[in-house]
């Protein structure tokens, strides 16, 4: 399993430098809000493709408002083709600092999911919490965070999809004369965004088949996608979905011009949870409940990487244990101790983590480095 090994920080946010080698592979990060401990991690997840676990912007990331920051990694990859130490860097681009460069073992990418053959993530943050009372945005973008952890070119399809339904809002707006160039941008949606679809009905039903879940010790949660074009891919070929997608958007132009978006497309999905013993829906549910079924979730999707690829992801959980009471923290760290790869987690109460004491290393940042937290 891909562990990190080390870990250097540039003038990443209130990190003006740090060089840290984990002691375990479990690491406890505790210390006061505002202490840089969610800056940590993030800088993890932004060695993946993406925005990191914040979505932030490249503008953000250097320390009190610099231009030039940096993360580098050591990744210890023992299994596959990418097997060995693999040095990974990313960083602001010395040309343009407001862009961001890649580097692997010194050389630079152009393609960034080449790092996803061999390194994968997944993480838990405070603001997950909120997604059952937010609109289908935010639910979209978790479960598209999931499905880039499986599949590195669902970005290119979904940004494609996207790209060219602005397109076609831009052209319709104006009048829409060109029907040759609508028919082109409406045949790239449909191609698109029935791929983002099949992608995201994929590994809906990986997670629903999970039978693993059951023995978590947190509610086995079903997922559930609203979406006309994932309802159409359960009994047609992606093909003939793609046919009838092109031909809702052509008929669809004139009421697509007066509401000034498309009603139709991959941008139109949602994503419901509920309990598979109860059959209670999340946006039901308690906040403690809400969270047991977000931790779930991450744990399957954990799992089904680490079938997939041979290799369990890095877990990154940033205030895992709010809202979650004592059973279900046990539960928590019962599941952290049967994985083999790096996990960090992060909370502002040491005791709380006091059963990993046997297993993990515990670290506070402190003026910009990690101090031991005995």
């Amino acid at each position: 399993m891909a562990h990190l090994s080390r870990l250097v920080l540039t003038d990443f946010r209130n990190y003006r430098h740090l060089s840290w080698t984990p002691m375990s592979p479990v690491t406890v990060i505790v210390g006061e809000n505002g202490s840089g401990k969610t800056n940590l991690l993030e800088s993890v997840s932004l060695l993946l493709p993406g925005r990191g676990l914040r979505g932030a912007r490249v503008a953000d990331l250097p320390r009190h408002g610099g231009t030039r920051w940096g993360i580098a990694a050591r990744i210890d990859v023992p299994d596959g083709v990418e097997a060995g130490i693999r040095d990974l860097a990313v960083g602001s681009d010395p040309a343009r600092p407001d862009r961001r460069v890649v580097r692997l073992d010194g050389e630079a990418l152009r393609n960034r999911t080449r790092v996803s053959d061999f390194l994968s993530a997944v993480w838990l943050t405070p603001q997950m919490d909120r997604l059952f009372q937010e609109g289908a945005a935010g639910r979209r973008r978790f479960l598209d965070r999931l499905v880039l952890a499986m599949e590195p070119g669902h970005a290119r399809e979904l940004a494609a999809h996207d790209h060219a339904m602005m397109q076609r809002n831009r052209l319709l707006l104006s009048g829409g004369g060109d029907g040759a160039w609508l028919s082109a941008l409406e045949d790239a949606m449909a191609r698109h965004g029935v791929a983002a679809t099949a992608a995201r009905a994929g590994l809906v039903a990986l997670l629903n088949g999970d039978d693993a879940a059951l023995c978590d010790g947190f509610p086995a949660t079903a997922l559930t996608l609203e979406s006309e074009i994932a309802q159409h891919l359960r009994h047609m070929p992606a093909l003939a979905v793609e046919d009838w997608l092109r031909e809702q958007l052509a008929a669809s132009r004139q009421r697509d011009r007066a509401r000034g978006s498309a009603f139709l497309g991959a941008h139109r999905t949602d994503l419901h949870m509920h309990d598979r013993a109860t059959r209670r829906g999340a946006a039901q549910s308690s906040t403690g409940q809400q969270k047991a079924m977000l931790v779930g979730v991450v744990l399957s999707h954990a799992r089904l990487i680490a079938r997939a690829r041979g290799q369990a992801p890095l877990i990154l959980l940033d205030e895992p244990l709010v809202h979650l009471d004592e059973v279900r923290r046990n539960a928590l760290f019962r599941a952290i101790g049967r994985l083999d790869t790096t996990v960090m987690l992060s909370g502002t109460d040491a005791a709380q983590f006091g059963p990993l004491r046997d297993q993990a290393a515990f670290v506070m940042p402190r003026e910009g480095a990690l101090l031991p937290n005995p």
